[in-house]
């Protein structure tokens, strides 16, 4: 008799959870398809979508530190370039591992001069680098003794930085 009623009990908390949880289920599968349905119904403009696409910028995944730091100054020099800034050679600070982060941050120091429209059309084109994360430092110094009309011409010095994997853990036995 007592067996009969646990197994009695056990079955009736059974189908009521059990009963509940097909409810739930069954209501998430119409709201589902209903979604699914609007997805549907959406059309997309392809030459909107494109244009969309080419504006928003694009980050690669990390590499190792010692591609990735190639990768990243070789295409920071070129845009450097392009802008007409003349720098001292870029400097690679050491990577540093950033707490509770699996990459670290790899930064390079620039300094150089320039004109200060030749700045900021390079800091305009700095997002279209796709290894670049942020710009850590950025110090813009003009020599003050001169007339303003004649403060064209400003000293940089500027940090980047990227992200580099960092390299896999090794197991010691």
């Amino acid at each position: 008799m007592v067996i009969i009623g646990l197994l009695s009990a056990v079955a009736i908390v059974a189908l009521k959870f059990g009963l509940d949880g097909s409810d739930r289920w069954r209501k998430i599968r119409t709201s589902l398809q209903a979604h699914r349905k609007k997805l549907q119904e959406v059309v997309v403009d392809e030459t909107k979508q494109a244009g969309l696409l080419s504006i928003v910028p694009v980050m690669e995944t990390p590499l190792p530190e010692e591609e990735q730091k190639f990768l990243f100054r070789d295409r920071l020099h070129e845009q450097l370039k392009k802008a007409g800034i003349k720098t001292e050679p870029l400097t690679i600070l050491a990577a540093r591992k950033k707490k509770d982060f699996s990459y670290k941050v790899l930064r390079i120091r620039c300094r150089g001069k320039c004109k200060l429209d030749q700045l900021l059309d390079f800091l305009a084109t700095l997002q279209e680098n796709p290894h670049l994360v942020g710009i850590e430092e950025l110090r813009i110094e003009c020599d003050a003794k001169q007339p303003p009309e004649k403060r064209k011409d400003v000293e940089i010095d500027l940090t980047v930085s990227t992200f580099v994997k960092s390299p896999p853990l090794q197991r010691t036995k």
